[in-house]
């Protein structure tokens, strides 16, 4: 069971949060103060952490730049919650460290699935350091891609978006949680900006670009 650190002073929502997770199977310790959040970690390192950004003490962003600078926890996944929801605000917290960033008021139950799909793309992140699926095969680390054995080139984004697809294997992603991850931002309805990259990313992995498919609706996944 999947053990999660939650780092949030008000009381009401954190045993609001701490209830909702453990109902859905997974393992919650809540801190109202950094200090207990710091002695707790010390002792056990949680698979993926809540961090506010209001906090008594000291602010969200400056415990996430100390969890990012030491090498125990550099790579703990963690979720950014905040009442701060302006296109800034999250850009900033993406570009402290953060995974992923969740704005209050949240409903639960699209913080259970981003917890969810955040621990998947660490485990695979922890597996794996090269995918393959058919004739198309991709090395995160090296920054290879090659369909049947022949190099392709992309571009930054378009290498991004193919990584994401393929750590997040058979699962659908939707379009907010690819806007996060790759341009750090929530997906407006009237941006083609993913359209034109799935199609221009379907169209260099040539034949294996057929492995892309798009969930009506929702988004995009590969396989399964």
């Amino acid at each position: 069971m999947s053990l999660i650190y939650l780092l949030e002073d008000d009381k009401s929502i954190q045993d609001f949060v701490v209830y909702a997770l453990r109902n859905s199977g997974l393992e919650v310790e809540g801190f109202s103060k950094p200090v207990d959040f710091r002695n707790a970690i010390a002792i056990k390192q949680p698979d993926l952490i809540l961090l506010d950004i209001m906090l008594p003490e000291e602010d969200g962003l400056s415990i996430l730049k100390k969890i990012r600078e030491k090498p125990e926890t550099k790579h703990l996944p963690v979720i950014m919650l905040t009442a701060k929801g302006t296109e800034y605000d999250k850009i900033v917290g993406l570009d402290s460290g953060a995974d992923d960033y969740v704005a209050k008021p949240f409903g639960v139950m699209e913080l259970i699935s981003r917890i969810k799909a955040l621990l998947r793309r660490a485990g695979s992140e922890e597996k794996k350091n090269e995918y393959r699926i058919g004739g198309l095969y991709v090395c995160p680390v090296k920054h290879i891609v090659k369909v049947n054995g022949e190099n392709v080139t992309l571009t930054l984004k378009e290498f991004e978006l193919l990584c994401l697809l393929m750590e997040n294997d058979g699962i659908v992603l939707t379009r907010d949680q690819i806007f996060g991850r790759i341009w750090g931002y929530d997906f407006d309805g009237e941006n083609r900006t993913l359209d034109v990259h799935i199609r221009t990313l379907r169209q260099k992995l040539g034949e294996c670009g057929a492995v892309i498919e798009t969930v009506r609706g929702i988004g995009y996944k590969i396989g399964g």
